[in-house]
């Protein structure tokens, strides 16, 4: 069974479509990156994902069942943009993320605070947006989750704490599961990626071992993403 399963979705707003006739299979213990210019529909397919918008058609499968609570309670979203109450101290999030979800490790978020020289006293809004990006991939990575889903992880750091958060995902994982990053920062992460899918319009235009891919076309998956989308 595969672990991601879409098929036949479709969303539009306004009268415009965002995804058109998406069909996806994510199995087991793979990174997958999701890329595509901006605009392309990433966001919008990572928001389906987590239920947070509703498809105008197709459906979205879980280890078999209907994307809802069950899948909330297996899959960690890291959402592109801040979602943090900056009025709170970094341990109290940490305190508030344990209650909240059953497979958060309390003990590894401590350890990685640690590693990325965060203060678990400190007050969020005092913190830098690099800061910032690090405490709440933090939160995500500290869950032993089925499915890691991360929107834009990369997007307004500097390159030294895109290195940081790299390493992170790559190091924190749980073993046996999956992540999906959407990006359109394709040079920074795909030396870690197992599988690449490119969309553009809404539409899934490849879906490929990023390994195959790079031997086939004797490119780099950003070189090769340049010459489909000529960017």
């Amino acid at each position: 069974m595969n672990l991601l399963e879409i098929k036949h979705l479709d969303k539009s707003f306004d009268n415009k479509k965002i995804l058109d006739d998406v069909n996806l299979k994510v199995s087991k213990g793979k990174i997958i990156g999701l890329l595509g210019k901006n605009g392309a529909g990433k966001s919008t397919l990572i928001k389906l994902i987590n239920d947070l918008l509703t498809p105008d058609s197709g459906e979205i499968l879980f280890k078999g069942k209907k994307i809802g609570v069950y899948s909330k309670e297996h899959i960690a979203f890291l959402p592109e943009r801040t979602y943090l109450d900056k009025s709170m101290k970094v341990n109290e999030v940490i305190k508030f993320f344990k209650e909240f979800y059953e497979d958060f490790n309390e003990e590894k978020a401590y350890e990685l605070l640690e590693k990325l020289n965060l203060d678990r006293d400190q007050r969020i809004v005092k913190m830098s947006k690099g800061m910032q990006e690090k405490l709440q991939l933090i939160l995500i990575m500290s869950r032993e989750a089925d499915l890691y889903v991360l929107d834009e992880p990369l997007s307004g750091v500097d390159p030294a704490t895109r290195d940081y958060i790299l390493d992170t995902i790559l190091t924190n994982f749980k073993d046996g599961s999956s992540i999906i990053i959407s990006t359109h920062l394709i040079t920074d992460i795909e030396r870690i990626l197992d599988e690449v899918i490119f969309i553009d319009k809404g539409k899934i235009v490849l879906s490929s071992s990023a390994d195959e891919l790079r031997k086939k076309e004797k490119s780099s998956i950003d070189e090769i993403f340049r010459r489909m989308f000529k960017c």
